[in-house]
């Protein structure tokens, strides 16, 4: 299979820090595809659908026999998916509604392989505590929250507005590792092996 196990389908480096924490190698190729949600689509179809297309778009172009690992992240506030902040107005936006409420992060991760594709659905709920206007606007001047679902990380500083966290923290993050584990070793991917290793 080479030095590399997977192909990464993104360009994250949130998402190479933790497959690089459970000893995974792996190559970074990442996926240009439409991210525009359905008519009717769910956020859950909707994580899922582009996490395994990125999957596909790169087991397509590598055709390679080393698997390709997509994920999707999407914050979920009221049955709306907020996306990610183009500028400091939007980013200040959404971290008000955020505000003191509760809301759902959905990651999907998709494996392509020869024998197909599989994928899992990681779904947690975060609470914000209520925050101000001027802690909003100084975390947007971070400039954390332009490539982030939902305008924030919860591994950088606004750690500091996060109450209470029920799930996966890595799944937050941008890729559940409980699931994409089960996803290796159901290809035959024996990751522990590297991980002995280093």
């Amino acid at each position: 299979m080479g030095k590399d196990f997977v192909y990464l389908a993104s360009a994250s480096p949130r998402r190479s820090e933790l497959l690089r924490q459970i000893g995974v190698p792996f190559t970074v190729r990442a996926a240009a595809i439409d991210e525009r949600l359905l008519p009717g689509e769910t956020p859950e179809a909707y994580v899922v659908r582009l996490a395994a297309a990125k999957a596909e778009t790169v087991w397509a172009a590598v055709a390679d026999s080393r698997p390709v690992l997509g994920a999707d992240t999407a914050v979920v506030l009221g049955g709306a998916i907020l996306g990610k902040p183009s500028d400091h107005a939007e980013a200040a936006a959404m971290l008000e509604r955020l505000s003191g409420r509760t809301h759902r992060v959905l990651t999907a991760v998709a494996l392509r392989h020869a024998a197909g594709l599989d994928t899992r659905l990681s779904e947690s709920e975060v609470r914000f505590r209520a925050t101000t206007a001027d802690e909003r606007l100084a975390y947007c001047r971070t400039g954390e929250p332009f490539d982030k679902a939902g305008g924030y990380g919860i591994q950088g500083h606004a750690a500091v507005f996060v109450e209470e966290l029920r799930g996966s923290y890595s799944g937050v993050v941008g890729l559940p590792l409980n699931e994409t584990a089960a996803l290796l070793i159901r290809c035959g991917i024996d990751f522990w092996l590297s991980a002995r290793a280093a």
